[in-house]
Formats: C-alpha cells, sequence, structure tokens
C-alpha cells in the first residue's frame, strides 16, 4: 500500500472522528458512561495527540506541541479522571485537532519535510498513526453505546429472535508447527513479534462464532442460573452485576430480546455472532454446551494460536463482526522486545488481561491482519466480543 493510499485513508479517519465529536453536545461528549471508558472528548484528543508524539516528537525530534498536553493524554495504563477533568471546551479542543491535522497531514504528504527516520522506511510512520486512530475511534463508539444503553428507549420487536440449537460445523486443523506472529510487517505492534513457530496439537473449530440464537438458548437452559457452569470468579462477577444476557441485549414488553446499537434499538439477526459478552460469559457457555450432546463433547474457549493458525489457513470465516475471546491471558511472545518508544509499548502483560483475535464490525481496516492481537480483562463487556470454540479432533 503507497503513501497517497495511507493519506487518503487518514485523512477519512480525521473526518470520521471530527464527526463523532460534532454530533454530540458537550455535556455528552464530557460525560462518562462506563467505568472502565473515559469520556468521547478524551479519546478524540489522545488521537491527535498520539499522532503528533509520532510525527512531530518522535520523528522529527520536536516535543514542544506534545509537551504541552502530555499529562492530560499519555495514560500509561489507563486515562483517569484527574485528566479529563483538565480537557478544554469542546470548540477550543475541536479547533486545535483542526488545524493538527491539516499541518500533519502536509508534513506526512511531503517526506522533504519529514528528514530521515527508520519510520519513515515503508510508511510506517503512517501506518502507526492509522492504528492508533483506529483503536481510539473503536473506544469511541464503545462510548456511544454505552450512552445509547444509559438511556434506552422503548422498542417494540418486529422480528423476535428465536432460540435454535448450536450449529455442528466444524473444520479440524491437523497436528503440526505453524507460524504465528508478524514477520517483518511495517505495521506489527511489538505485542505482534518476534513470528513463532509453535507445535499445536490436532483440533477442530467452529466454521463461525457462537451465534445470537445459540445464546439465546443457553440463556433460557437457565445457564446464567446455574452455578455449575461458572468459575469462581466468573460466578461472583454474575452475582455482583446480576448479569443474564449479553451487555447489548435488552428486551421489549412482550419478552422478545433486541439489541442496542450506536444509533438506537436493532434487531438481532439469529445467525449473526452474539456480541456484548465477557471471557466469564464465554466460558460458562463452552462449560454449557459441552453437556448436551456428544457432538460438543470437550467444548473450551479457543487458544488465540489456534485462532490465528485457522486464519491464516483460510479454513474458517464469520470473524469480523465480533472480537473473539480467548481462553490464554495475553502474554509476551518468546525474546519479546518492547518498543523502544514509550507510546509504543505494550502495557497490558500484567496477568490480568486476556486475548481476543479477529475484528468486529466497527474495526477499521488498518487493524484487520491475522497477526493482530486484541485484549482485554475477563470482567470486560463493553467492547463488541464474542466467542468460538474449539474441540477434540475426531
Amino acid at each position: 500500500m503507497n503513501g497517497q493510499t495511507l493519506l487518503a485513508q487518514l485523512s477519512n479517519l480525521h473526518q470520521m472522528l471530527n464527526q463523532l465529536l460534532e454530533s454530540l453536545p458537550e455535556t455528552d461528549a464530557y460525560r462518562c458512561y462506563h467505568a472502565r471508558l473515559a469520556p468521547l472528548a478524551w479519546y478524540f484528543g489522545r488521537t491527535m495527540y498520539l499522532e503528533t508524539y509520532w510525527l512531530r516528537e518522535v520523528v522529527q525530534a520536536d516535543a514542544d506541541m506534545t509537551g504541552r498536553v502530555r499529562e492530560i493524554f499519555s495514560p500509561g495504563h489507563a486515562p483517569t479522571e484527574v485528566q479529563w477533568r483538565q480537557l478544554p471546551p469542546k470548540d477550543h479542543l475541536l479547533n486545535w485537532a483542526l488545524e493538527l491535522q491539516d499541518e500533519n497531514l502536509m508534513r506526512l504528504a511531503n517526506p522533504a519535510l519529514l528528514g530521515e527516520h527508520p519510520l519513515t522506511n515503508n510508511q510506517r510512520l503512517h501506518r502507526i498513526i492509522l492504528q492508533e486512530h483506529a483503536r481510539n475511534y473503536e473506544k469511541m463508539l464503545m462510548v456511544l453505546t454505552q450512552r445509547r444503553l444509559d438511556g434506552a428507549p422503548s422498542h417494540r420487536v418486529e422480528r423476535p429472535l428465536l432460540p435454535l440449537p448450536m450449529k455442528s460445523e466444524m473444520v479440524e486443523v491437523a497436528r503440526g508447527h505453524y507460524r504465528v506472529g508478524a514477520n517483518q510487517d511495517p505495521a506489527a505492534y511489538d505485542n505482534e513479534e518476534p513470528a513463532q513457530i509453535v507445535e499445536l496439537s490436532a483440533f477442530r473449530i467452529q466454521m463461525t462464532p457462537v451465534s445470537n440464537a445459540a445464546w439465546l438458548t443457553f440463556m433460557l437452559a437457565d445457564g446464567y442460573l446455574s452455578r455449575d457452569l461458572w468459575s469462581d470468579p466468573g460466578w461472583l462477577w454474575r452475582q455482583q452485576q446480576e448479569a443474564a444476557h449479553p451487555d447489548h441485549w435488552r428486551q421489549d414488553r412482550s419478552g422478545n430480546w433486541y439489541a442496542i446499537g450506536l444509533n438506537g434499538p436493532v434487531e438481532l439477526i439469529a445467525e449473526e455472532p452474539v456480541s456484548g459478552i465477557n471471557r466469564y460469559e464465554a466460558e460458562a457457555f463452552a462449560n454449557w454446551l459441552r453437556r448436551q450432546s456428544d457432538t460438543f463433547s470437550g467444548a473450551v474457549v479457543q487458544h488465540e494460536y489456534q485462532w490465528e493458525v485457522a486464519a491464516r489457513l483460510r479454513e474458517i470465516r464469520g470473524y469480523g463482526l465480533a472480537w473473539e475471546w480467548c481462553a490464554n491471558r495475553f502474554q509476551p511472545y518468546k525474546d519479546y522486545r518492547p518498543s523502544e518508544y514509550s507510546e509504543g509499548r505494550t502495557f497490558e502483560f500484567d496477568d490480568r488481561h486476556f486475548s481476543l483475535r479477529g475484528a468486529c464490525l466497527h474495526t477499521q481496516r488498518a487493524l484487520k491482519r491475522p497477526s493482530f492481537r486484541n485484549r482485554a480483562r475477563a470482567d470486560e463487556r463493553h467492547l463488541f466480543a464474542g466467542v468460538r470454540l474449539v474441540f477434540p479432533p475426531e
């Protein structure tokens, strides 16, 4: 992909980010709708801080602009209320961003203005900026979804979701040695490297993720109320949150289920992947499913290596509508080397985060590759995530 194409994508992302902020009243843009999410305005400002950090501070050795706002937009592990209380008013924030976008695009479009730096090779700088914007854009959409959930209007379902048995469509991956991770990919994050050769036992993996209809079957079978399906921390979470359905699901007056999306209530499509569940829920579903029939004996949540190998072999389909939880904790690969740049380092290697793979409906093209590793805590369900299961070989 050449530099002009990447610049066009960046300009388009600028417009998408700007529109999200412009579309909200100021009070809503600066409101926190979820305990694990900052206000939308903070993520918007963070995108411009990161763009300017990579372009000006790292490549051009000019930290003047980023130094002024670092205490607001450089979160380390997570943003804090202290930081977003320092945000300027919406008009000031937007004007600041528009000026930076124009100037930064001009610099990126003119190699002579960039100077020489390793990050300018293979348009790596462009790719880094694009990906950071894509990640924050998705978080902004999480905020908007939580905003909709906060004041969800009543809705009458036109096409009720009906429970359906789990499909038994699986593909078997043979035992063998397989490559995972990024191999000299200019877009790769430090946690995708170095590429690994891993040995996997044979396994069967679902062709498509667990569907809405299958999840409703689990719910109607009292899956949320059966203690023996849940791990100890999972059951504690379920009790504390009184969880009985995916985060984005709601019921109408007739008891039919629908979802809350970015633009309000939407009908649930039976065959589409369930979304809005956490890892505890995914694990409980797997425990329930393997008791249903011999067909599903041994069902477990997939390991991220299994997903990546199956994706590279093009044996699975249906990914790209919901992130897919994995069984394993998010850990560095063997011989991992953290990025030399502070904003390029992975901070979530803390034994509290688990891997997710694939992409969701809102994931931008810049993040869609087999080696990309998402991550979240086991109790987080505000991201747009579902699950795919694996089974022993036949």
